[in-house]
């Protein structure tokens, strides 16, 4: 199902949808936590559950009226992507399900989570499934060697998604970056892809806990490559100010 359906649905009809996101949005969240209990072990299950998520997010912006935009050359430049690690800024809650919802299904990608959240009865079976890379943020030594390792091991096309914020802000501006990516990057080899997310925390602010209707636009930024005779935090400064620009001029 296409995200393409206007935020500006009446009154009447965005009522319907939420009624049926309540009504039947926990049945088939249920289904997408349980289904990986019985099919995690068949073959080209990881292809098949990622495209279900998808389309799961995909749904759940469409109930809410929320339309994501991305242009078609950042499209086919996301497809054509490769042997890259993909650095977002981090606004709402909401931004995880738009990446979902709106980059290509050729191009493949998996997120880094906490330890915590892959540990769970409900959410392991499906999370380690869909290859989502775990974190013990208990040590941060530990985080970056097991980040690095599962990077290194990644085919080309494949793609781990990280946060540089490392957490929700609340500034005009983008936060401070951890280093994390770009430190990953230098070791492994691979490209930055950058992409900017804007408009995510006007429908979802922190403390607010029912979205908003409206849009939300991703732009994605040229690869960036790190310059291994520099320091890490030149690099850090480099990327930080290629996204604040974009983020800055659309905010």
């Amino acid at each position: 199902m296409p995200n393409t359906l206007s935020p500006s649905d009446h009154a009447a009809l965005r009522l319907a949808k939420r009624f049926a996101l309540c009504l039947l949005g926990p049945v088939y969240f249920l289904y997408i936590g349980f289904v990986p209990l019985v099919c995690a072990r068949r073959a080209g299950f990881r292809g098949w559950y990622w495209r279900t998520v998808k389309r799961a997010c995909t749904r759940l912006l469409w109930l809410l009226s929320i339309r994501v935009t991305m242009s078609e050359e950042d499209k086919a430049a996301l497809l054509a992507d490769d042997n890259s690690l993909i650095v977002i800024n981090h606004r709402s809650h909401l931004d995880g399900f738009t990446l979902m919802d709106t980059v290509p299904d050729g191009k493949w990608f998996t997120f880094a989570a906490k330890k915590e959240l892959c540990d769970a009865a409900l959410l392991s079976t499906g999370f380690k499934g869909a290859g989502l890379v775990e974190i013990d943020r208990a040590s941060g030594k530990v985080a970056m060697e097991t980040l690095t390792k599962a990077v290194a091991e990644m085919p080309a096309r494949r793609s781990v998604v990280l946060f540089p914020e490392g957490t929700r802000v609340r500034t005009p501006s983008l936060g401070s970056f951890k280093a994390g990516a770009v430190v990953v990057a230098r070791d492994t080899g691979r490209s930055i892809r950058p992409i900017v997310i804007l408009g995510s925390d006007k429908l979802l602010p922190r403390g607010r806990f029912v979205p908003k209707s409206g849009t939300i636009t991703l732009k994605v930024l040229p690869p960036f490559a790190c310059d291994l005779s520099a320091t890490v935090e030149d690099d850090l400064a480099r990327l930080h100010a290629a996204m604040s620009e974009v983020f800055d001029a659309g905010a």
